[in-house]
C-alpha cells in the first residue's frame, strides 16, 4: 500500500513541538541558579515525574527484538529484514527486587532531546511504574492484549500514562518502535533515530503492518514460544499467558491512522482506537469495519478533517467519537503530564504552557486518558460495560460525544 507521509496541520512533527516549547526559555535554567559566592552548590535538578496507574496490580515491563523475515530492508542492507524493538507491559507479582524502567533507553532518549536542542532535559527523564522482568501474575484467566503505535518521530514510550494503567487493569500492553521514525536502542547497543529517506517504511501503512506482525509475535507468546531474535530470556509466568482471542489495538497522531489502516485489515483486532488521528492515507482508508472503533480527537476532528470524516463513515460497528474541549494534539499523551513540571521548572507563562497543551485542565487531561482507552477495551475485549461510554459524566465534564 502507498501511503502519503503524516503532515501536521501546522507542519509540526512532536521534536519541533519540543524545540518551540522550550525554545523562550534559556537551557541554563535547568541547571539551576549559578553557585553562589559563599560556595553554596545549586540545587539538583528535580526529576520529571509520570502519575502512576489507578489499577489494582503492579506493573511489570520486558522488551522484546523482533525481526520481520516476511519484510526485507533494503535501508539495512542485503539480507536483513524489518526489525523492531516492542515493550511488553503487564500486570506482575512481587515486583520489590525489579528495578523501575526508564521512560526511554538512555541512548534513545539522549539523542531524542539532542536532536531537539535540549540535552539538558536527560537528567530530567522520569521512570516509570513499569518493573523490568518481574514475573506475571497469573489468574484462571488469560491477558487480553492491546498493541500501541506511536506517532511521527516519537518513540514507543509517549504514551506511557495510558499504556501503564491498562497493565495495571490486567491487559497485556505491547508498545511498537515503528524503526526509522522513531528513537529507540537494540540490544547491541545501536541507537535508532528517524530517518529522512523517502524511502523508509515510514507511512501509516507500514505502521499498520509492524502492528500485524507483532499481533503474530502475541501468538507466538500464547504458544509458548519465545520470538525474541535474541532468545532472551522472558518473564516468570509470561508465555502462554496472553489471549490471542482478545486483542485491540490504538495509537495516537500517525499510530492512531496506523491502528485505523491495521484494523480495516486484521480480524485478529476485535477493538481499534486512534487518539487525535488525521486518517492521512494515500489510496484512502477504505472497507467497511463491523468492529468497535473510538476516536479520541482534538485538532483532527470530523469537522476539520476530511479523511477523518471519511473514515468515521466507514464504522458499521459500535463506533463512538469524543472529544476534550481545550485539548490540543498532544493532550492525549504524556506530555500532559510532563510540560507542566517544565514550565514549573523554567517559570514559562500560562500562555506558554497552553501554546504546547492547550487550555485543557491537565489534571483532568491525565485522568481521561487514563479512564477512556480502559473503559472502551474493558467493553469490547473483556465484555464489562461500564457507564462512562454511555455519555457526559459529570467526573469528566471536558468530554463531550461527537454525533
Amino acid at each position: 500500500m502507498n501511503n502519503t507521509p503524516f503532515i501536521s496541520r501546522k507542519g509540526a512533527t512532536r521534536r519541533r513541538v519540543l524545540g518551540a516549547a522550550l525554545a523562550a526559555v534559556p537551557l541554563a535554567a535547568l541547571a539551576g541558579p549559578a553557585r553562589a559566592e559563599t560556595g553554596t552548590p545549586p540545587p539538583v535538578p528535580t526529576r520529571l515525574t509520570l502519575p502512576g496507574p489507578t489499577g489494582p496490580h503492579p506493573v511489570g515491563t520486558v522488551p522484546l527484538h523482533l525481526v520481520d523475515r516476511s519484510r526485507p530492508d533494503d535501508i539495512a542492507g542485503p539480507g536483513r529484514f524489518r526489525e523492531l524493538m516492542a515493550t511488553v507491559w503487564y500486570p506482575a507479582r512481587n515486583v520489590a527486587r525489579y528495578p523501575v524502567a526508564p521512560w526511554m533507553p538512555a541512548g534513545a532518549l539522549e539523542a531524542f532531546l539532542a536532536d531537539a536542542g535540549f540535552g539538558d532535559l536527560v537528567p530530567l527523564a522520569p521512570l516509570t511504574a513499569g518493573h523490568m522482568g518481574a514475573p506475571v501474575r497469573r489468574s484462571d484467566r488469560r491477558l487480553p492484549v492491546v498493541v500501541f503505535a506511536h506517532g511521527a518521530h516519537s518513540h514507543q514510550g509517549d504514551h506511557t500514562v495510558v499504556v501503564q494503567e491498562l497493565a495495571s487493569h490486567g491487559y497485556a500492553a505491547v508498545t511498537v518502535a515503528h524503526q526509522y521514525d522513531t528513537y529507540t536502542a537494540f540490544p547491541d547497543g545501536r541507537v535508532a533515530v528517524p530517518l529522512a529517506d523517502r524511502k523508509a517504511p515510514t507511512l501509516p501503512g507500514d505502521f499498520a503492518a509492524d502492528l500485524r506482525f507483532v499481533l503474530d509475535c502475541v501468538e507466538e507468546l500464547a504458544a509458548g514460544r519465545n520470538p525474541d531474535a535474541d532468545r532472551r530470556e522472558l518473564p516468570a509466568g509470561l508465555l502462554g499467558s496472553l489471549d490471542p482471542r482478545r486483542m485491540g489495538a490504538f495509537g495516537w497522531s500517525k499510530g492512531g491512522t496506523a491502528a485505523a489502516c491495521a484494523t480495516l485489515a486484521d480480524e485478529r483486532i476485535r477493538a481499534g482506537l486512534s487518539l487525535d488521528a488525521p486518517m492521512q492515507m494515500n489510496p484512502p482508508l477504505a472497507g467497511d469495519l463491523d468492529r468497535p472503533f473510538m476516536m479520541m480527537s482534538a485538532e483532527f476532528t470530523r469537522a476539520t478533517d476530511p479523511a477523518a470524516a471519511a473514515f468515521w463513515s466507514l464504522l458499521r460497528g459500535s463506533r463512538l467519537n469524543i472529544q476534550a474541549q481545550g485539548a490540543a494534539h498532544v493532550s492525549y499523551g504524556d506530555n500532559e503530564a510532563l510540560f507542566p513540571q517544565v514550565a514549573k521548572l523554567l517559570g514559562w507563562s500560562g500562555q506558554q504552557l497552553q501554546d504546547v497543551i492547550g487550555t485543557l485542565d491537565s489534571e483532568q487531561a491525565v485522568r481521561i486518558q487514563q479512564a477512556y482507552p480502559l473503559a472502551f477495551f474493558d467493553e469490547h475485549l473483556r465484555h464489562r460495560p461500564g457507564h462512562l461510554l454511555d455519555g457526559p459524566s459529570p467526573a469528566f465534564p471536558a468530554v463531550t460525544f461527537l454525533p
